[in-house]
């Protein structure tokens, strides 16, 4: 594959990677779920049982499995066409899904800063009117 078909899978296959290890690790469909691993992995008996139900809160922890899952499905492999390009693919791909939920995670924490900051200043307009 020429490099900049395998670059271009290596951008939109980090895509889905990210959206799936997001999705599972913070909103709200996985809320139940999510919050019973985070129970397990707080209060399990032994270390494998606390580790495993770990990798279901952790994005980052996600995201190796989502990737490998991904890999198997699509054959992609990155620089080398043996198990090293496998491998290389990997990381590349977890390290780029995590620099999207990175800054989706900053969009949206921007975006409810500046919700917060609407509703302040409308209470402060609503308090004026009233004087």
């Amino acid at each position: 594959m020429v490099i900049i078909l395998q670059i271009t899978w290596l951008v939109l296959l980090a895509m889905p990677i990210a959206c799936i290890a997001w999705t599972v690790t913070h909103e709200e469909v996985f809320r139940e779920p999510r919050e019973y691993c985070v129970k397990r992995s707080q209060q399990g008996k032994t270390m494998t049982e606390r580790k495993f139900f770990y990798l279901f809160t952790c994005e980052y922890c996600f995201s190796h499995y989502v990737t490998i899952i991904f890999l198997f499905l699509t054959s992609y492999h990155l620089l080398m066409n043996d198990w090293r390009g496998y491998l290389i693919a990997g990381f590349s791909l977890v390290w780029l899904a995590n620099v999207y939920m990175s800054l989706f995670g900053l969009i949206r924490q921007d975006i409810s800063k500046e919700k917060t900051e609407i509703k302040i200043m409308q209470k402060g307009a609503e308090q004026t009117k009233l004087y």
